[in-house]
């Protein structure tokens, strides 16, 4: 069977659609998203370009911000602290990659947006809650493949779950997700040994590498996401060989049209989950704040 991310990503957005429709007010008090998008990095601009048409399509407010390659770090933070103090704005994305004189410092740049506003769930703050299990969000793209595997019911309980690849917006979040699905997981990355043992007995192999059609064959009758968006001759790839893997396998991902279009998707509804959870703490406060002066009058 191969997954139709498209169709799953389309079910999410109109879930998503339906709830700001029916809770908020176009232009006034829907979810808002800001993109920071620095240099001209064609695949950014695709990317980006996609997000924003996303919100459109969902009732969402969006900003993008386009700075000159060469901005410092300081313009950017600046730009970032501009976005948290505004109230209007649900969510912050810094698209990744930054340009090379930016890269070293991208901790410092995604840790210097708010967590309420951190729509990647990138910052330290958050990841560490995902890792703790009181997350309120995950990663998109790891979000994503957990909405994969639930679209077929796969029980993850106990099952033997290989995922290639340890980054911080792929592996180790979803490694983390899958962990609290009660599987049992296995992380390989470039020092791993014997790397096909390991895969040859995965019952759900997940690939998020960066190195196109690397995976030739896999435990007959297993579960593969391929993660991987790669292009060679003008034309997109995955790190799974398909055409080998996909007769070995009993659920596959296409590249593209599997996990990509999961990840605007969970994108949107991160993005609500934080616009809610934003209102929500305003109303706290506003509650506390008349407690306060009641307590003041008495």
């Amino acid at each position: 069977m191969v997954i139709d991310g498209k169709a799953i990503a389309e079910q999410i957005k109109e879930n998503v659609r339906e709830r700001v429709l029916s809770h908020y007010i176009i232009g006034e008090n829907a979810p808002k998203l800001a993109c920071i998008l620095v240099g001209e990095d064609k695949a950014s601009k695709v990317y980006v370009k996609s997000k924003i048409k996303a919100c459109d399509e969902c009732g969402f407010g969006s900003l993008v911000i386009n700075l000159d390659e060469n901005a410092t770090k300081e313009e950017l933070i600046n730009v970032i602290n501009f976005l948290n103090k505004d109230s209007s704005i649900s969510g912050i994305l810094v698209q990744l990659p930054l340009p090379n004189s930016l890269e070293r410092y991208r901790n410092e740049i995604i840790n210097a947006i708010s967590p309420d506003k951190d729509v990647d769930c990138l910052t330290d703050e958050n990841l560490g809650k995902l890792y703790s299990g009181k997350g309120l969000i995950a990663p998109c793209t790891a979000t994503g493949i957990i909405k994969i595997i639930e679209s077929v019911n796969y029980n993850l309980e106990g099952k033997d779950v290989v995922v290639v690849g340890r980054s911080l917006l792929v592996g180790k979040p979803v490694s983390t997700l899958l962990q609290n699905n009660n599987a049992t997981v296995t992380t390989c990355h470039s020092y791993t040994k014997n790397l096909q043992e390991k895969i040859d007995k995965a019952e759900l192999l997940i690939v998020a590498v960066g190195k196109p059609k690397m995976i030739k064959s896999v435990k007959k009758g297993s579960f593969v996401i391929d993660v991987g968006i790669n292009r060679i001759e003008d034309k997109l790839v995955g790190d799974v060989d398909f055409d080998k893997v996909s007769t070995e396998a009993k659920f596959i991902t296409p590249v593209p049209g599997g996990v990509g279009p999961l990840t605007v998707a969970c994108l949107l509804e991160n993005t609500l989950k934080l616009h809610e959870n934003n209102l929500q703490k305003i109303e706290n406060n506003y509650e506390n704040n008349e407690k306060i002066t009641s307590l003041k009058e008495y």
